[in-house]
């Protein structure tokens, strides 16, 4: 295992991204895209393990971490950005990794060069309307009416306390006393520097515009049936667990594993979650070895529904 790297990239912009890379180039390329309110330190138990088979880029996204600001703030932007580093390092097919905020990230990045997809690995990430649970009914009512009122519903969770509670609502005590207290401690100290908050502020609005695009993504999903590997913490107090079943009705051949977590799973299943990233990523190239097809030009996969508790 080569060790991660941190690097920075000015982007054409003039601001600079900040973000990690691991393993050999000459791997299979895995995109870490990370959601709200973290950045790449999500995936910190994960990218040693996973760049034994993988060339591993986890960015800090725009706002998020140890990235800049961006002058002007939404998915599109924040996914022509990872674009723009995906083109710097000379990526080509690539797996991409959807949690949360990330995935419209993730699918704005897809979707414009499906055929580089060679997989998605779906992680407490909505693109369907059944993921919006009772939590949402502020941000919702926002969305249809955008007075100030709402608006301070929507964003009433950028406080300390909303942000621990990413990590920690709906999740049960002993799962939760193996979450550090560290890591929505360092999330707050980033949200609280110059300009964060309005980002995530800027977000919460966007993300309008993202559910907005919920019937294109269907028809990405259902045109090109990606290889697929679903892992979701079956406590997730933002996301409803009848998006699972959204999720594999699009994508009847996903492997789908349900974990004792939370929203942000790899916080406490991290060793299990990177064995099933690590097995995907061999079988379908394996598959791809056998076949002579990339997975990203054949929807013809063979993973079946695999539900684990």
């Amino acid at each position: 295992m080569r060790p991660a790297t941190r690097q920075r990239l000015r982007l054409s912009g003039g601001t600079e991204l900040s973000f990690i890379t691991a393993g050999e180039a000459s791997k299979p390329a895995v995109l870490l895209v990370h959601g709200f309110p973290s950045s790449a330190r999500t995936f910190r138990k994960v990218v040693p393990e996973l760049s034994q088979a993988a060339y591993v880029i986890a960015p800090d996204l725009p706002g998020f971490g140890e990235s800049d600001v961006l002058p002007e703030v939404s998915f599109p932007a924040f996914g022509q950005a990872i674009s723009e580093l995906l083109d710097q390092l000379a990526i080509g097919p690539r797996y991409i990794y959807l949690h949360d905020f990330g995935a419209p990230v993730g699918f704005h990045i897809a979707m414009q060069a499906p055929e580089r997809v060679l997989g998605l690995i779906v992680q407490n990430a909505n693109a369907h309307p059944t993921g919006f649970g009772p939590q949402w009914a502020g941000t919702l009512a926002y969305w249809w009416q955008p007075n100030p009122e709402n608006e301070a519903a929507a964003t009433a969770h950028l406080t300390f306390e909303g942000t621990r509670d990413q990590y920690l609502a709906g999740v049960p005590p002993d799962v939760a006393a193996r979450i550090p207290a560290e890591s929505w401690e360092e999330d707050w100290r980033v949200m609280c520097l110059p300009g964060r908050i309005d980002t995530q502020r800027t977000l919460i609005a966007d993300y309008a515009n993202y559910v907005a695009r919920f019937d294109a993504i269907a028809e990405y999903l259902a045109r090109w049936q990606p290889p697929s590997l679903m892992l979701w913490g079956r406590h997730d107090a933002f996301f409803d667990l009848a998006e699972i079943l959204s999720w594999m009705r699009a994508l009847p051949r996903m492997e789908a594993h349900v974990f004792d977590a939370g929203h942000l799973l790899l916080e406490t299943h991290a060793g299990a979650a990177v064995s099933l990233m690590l097995d995907f990523i061999r079988h379908t190239q394996r598959e791809s070895e056998q076949t002579g097809v990339s997975p990203a030009d054949s929807s013809d996969h063979a993973s079946g529904h695999v539900l684990r508790p």
